[in-house]
């Protein structure tokens, strides 16, 4: 189902089984590794949404070759030798696909420019023009060097010991893949839990990563450039985030009982699981394998008669910083009032998460309370009306499952940006028993 904009009627608890879609972190990386990868790569399970494209089509402008595989994408890589792109790259809506980029062109002998769509130009990049340029390259973006589109001339890198600020996947991946061309050990010292997919990855790849804990939860991350290393078989596990909001939802209706199958479960993205638990929601997982160096298993979620209220510890937020959305729909279950601090990284993301969620929330009479760093909800009934999705898809996602256990229907403009992650939303949230329909142009509005 594909529209612009999504009407969901209150329902019946949610109820049966999903496998979501793709890991979109690790597919863009799988895409990246495959691209500097000596001979082929097979990738399955990829994510099929637009953001995972835009790093697949940019990674192509670079000299990755694609061919079809009956049982994946079939890639060929460039064996640590990109090729000079002919046009500016394109990274569509996705700031993943801008900031690993960067720190691949950052070594390469020659110019490149990245640009996004509107959303995209908006959000920071001098965190990775600061550690790239000392490291030797050259690199310039808009507003003081703040705001892509961002221009780079790449050089023979230097290594770099590097602190950040605060914790950023993001950001120690691009300084990572930097290192894997520059001479001599690069680290990164992440300072609290952030997601590792690069490192596990690279370890899959057969590329050695040395980690040793740090005071306060954080950890650095090293390795040593040059680096070669080959293709491989990857099997990208289904993303819990995509999967975070049908299982916030069975938390937070009694009786509901939802299953997500064949998900990622790396402790450092499953916050959200310690939070419903601690809220009172049933919480089952079941880790069973490995793929691309990620625990993969089973999660079921099962609402109890009321959730409690919950204050998410400030470090805790680095384990479900892109589940805040999801968090709401159990928040606004719960009895009292949940609270999450720490969570300013939010304002930086395809919208101004904090202030988006607040102002649709308070649109559906829900007593909220913005912080510069987070948000407090008092848990009670959800009115129905209209909301905008503010070009953010875990915006539209979240109020679309929220509809679920609102007193009246909710319609949810600008739903479309959806499917840069999870085009196949809409129908899952159907198969688990949400009343949803597509929104025909010139509708009645609820």
């Amino acid at each position: 189902m594909s529209a612009d904009s999504l009407l969901v009627h209150p329902g019946p608890p949610l109820s049966g089984s999903l496998t979501p879609p793709g890991d979109k972190s690790i597919t863009h990386r799988a895409y990246l590794c495959a691209l500097l990868a000596e001979g082929d790569s097979t990738i399955t399970g990829a994510n099929p949404g637009a953001d995972c494209a835009a790093t697949l089509a940019a990674a192509g402008m670079l000299g990755l070759e694609r061919r079809s595989s009956a049982d994946g994408v079939r890639l060929s890589g460039c064996g640590m030798q990109p090729r000079e792109p002919e046009t500016v790259i394109d990274c569509g809506n996705s700031g993943t696909t801008l900031r690993l980029l960067a720190g691949i062109l950052a070594a390469q002998p020659f110019l490149s420019v990245l640009t996004g769509d509107a959303s995209l130009n908006r959000r920071p990049v001098a965190r990775v023009v600061e550690p790239l340029r000392r490291m030797g390259a050259s690199l310039w973006a808009r507003s003081g060097d703040r705001l892509p589109p961002l221009a780079i001339r790449g050089a023979r890198l230097r290594p770099l010991r590097y602190e950040l600020p605060i914790p950023s996947a993001q950001v120690a991946s691009c300084v990572l893949l930097a290192g894997l061309f520059a001479e001599g050990e690069t680290s990164v010292a992440i300072p609290g839990p952030a997601r590792d997919h690069t490192e596990r990855l690279l370890r899959a790849l057969g590329v050695v990563v040395e980690e040793r804990a740090l005071p306060g939860g954080g950890r650095q991350v090293a390795v040593t450039g040059p680096v070669r290393f080959r293709g491989a078989r990857l099997r990208v596990p289904g993303d819990f985030s995509a999967a975070a909001f049908f299982l916030a939802a069975a938390a937070a209706i009694p009786g509901a009982r939802v299953t997500a199958t064949n998900v990622n479960l790396n402790p450092l993205r499953t916050g959200l699981l310690d939070v419903l638990e601690a809220m009172g929601a049933g919480v089952e997982r079941e880790a069973v394998r490995l793929e691309c160096g990620e625990e993969v298993g089973a999660v079921t979620v099962t609402g109890p008669d009321r959730l409690r209220a919950f204050d998410v510890p400030a470090e805790w937020v680095p384990r479900l910083v892109d589940e805040v959305p999801a968090w709401v729909i159990a928040a606004t279950s719960a009895a009292g009032v949940s609270r999450i601090r720490g969570a300013q990284e939010l304002r930086v993301k395809e919208s101004d998460r904090l202030s988006a969620l607040a102002r649709n929330l308070a649109a559906l009479g829900v007593e909220v309370r913005e912080h510069t760093d987070g948000l407090e909800i008092t848990g009670g009934p959800v009115g129905g009306g209209v909301i905008a999705a503010e070009h953010d898809h875990r915006m539209a996602m979240t109020f679309a499952t929220l509809g679920i256990r609102a007193r009246a229907p909710i319609r949810i403009d600008g739903a479309a940006t959806i499917a840069t992650s999870y085009p196949d939303f809409a129908e899952t949230l159907g198969s688990l028993g949400g009343r949803v329909e597509a929104v025909v142009p010139g509708a009645r509005r609820p």
